[in-house]
């Protein structure tokens, strides 16, 4: 394992973790851009991601719409892989301050994580358009509760829609400002499995100025030329050999014991 990495995180007295689509694809979600991920995959449905994904394409045709998400973006046995795990121990072990993601999959809390910043919403998270009654993933799931695949309230007859930041859509305001002042109050930050090229949230990333940036991705980011270390391997495999790390200053209480 990279020493580097390990004395930094040792030394560090307030982490935050901003993570990617990398950091989910080691547990079988593809990504967005590459030549096996939704991008491409979108093409058989005759219109652009930008368009099926977006806000108008949803409210105009929501059947469309539903059959490409519950195919393409819900996958329900994901299971959390090494560097949710790890994550979710340097929270508990309280020197994790929080995880920032761009993922919408939740297993950054089915692995145990509390602090989670999900910037573009949470397929786990559904909502009624007009009496807002909430939905679970397993119900939009059911078919029983759908008229041509699409989820309807069972108070108000509406249509439920995911609560997943869409094209068209802002980002939600609490969201970024409680990553702003996370990423602020940081005097390290590990960037993983991203590129840093979707906008506007790899631009919470640039606003770091802490003490160490750490770039863990396969490919080159947007912040390379910034960053303190970089290390080109998966994300997954990474803090996988990381996860008996424990600064030295985190052994306290009941830790020590």
């Amino acid at each position: 394992m990279n020493q580097s990495l390990r004395s930094i995180i040792e030394n560090s007295r307030r982490l935050v973790f901003f993570g990617g689509a990398g950091v989910s694809t080691e547990s079988g979600i593809p990504d967005f851009r590459s030549e096996t991920g939704l991008y491409h995959t979108m093409q058989m449905y005759g219109h652009s991601p930008e368009e099926i994904i977006s806000h108008s394409f949803f409210l105009k045709s929501p059947e469309t719409f539903y059959d490409f998400y519950k195919k393409n973006m819900i996958y329900l046995d994901a299971k959390p892989n090494p560097a949710h795990s790890t994550l979710a121990v340097w929270e508990k072990l309280g020197f994790l301050s929080a995880v920032i993601t761009q993922n919408i999959d939740g297993l950054h809390q089915d692995a145990g994580s509390k602090k989670v910043y999900e910037l573009h919403g949470s397929v786990r998270r559904n909502y009624c358009m007009d009496c807002h009654a909430f939905y679970t993933l397993a119900y939009i799931m059911d078919e029983a509760n759908c008229i041509g695949g699409v989820p309807i309230c069972n108070q108000c007859g509406g249509i439920v829609k995911p609560d997943v930041v869409l094209y068209e859509e802002a980002l939600d305001g609490s969201v970024i400002n409680g990553a702003m002042k996370a990423i602020e109050e940081a005097d390290v930050m590990i960037v993983g499995g991203t590129s840093l090229v979707v906008y506007p949230a790899a631009g919470l990333a640039h606003g770091f100025r802490g003490r160490k940036l750490i770039l863990i991705n396969k490919g080159a980011t947007a912040l390379d030329g910034r960053a303190d270390l970089t290390i080109g391997k998966p994300i997954g495999e990474v803090l996988g050999e990381l996860a008996d790390l424990v600064p030295l200053y985190g052994i306290i209480g009941e830790e020590k014991k």
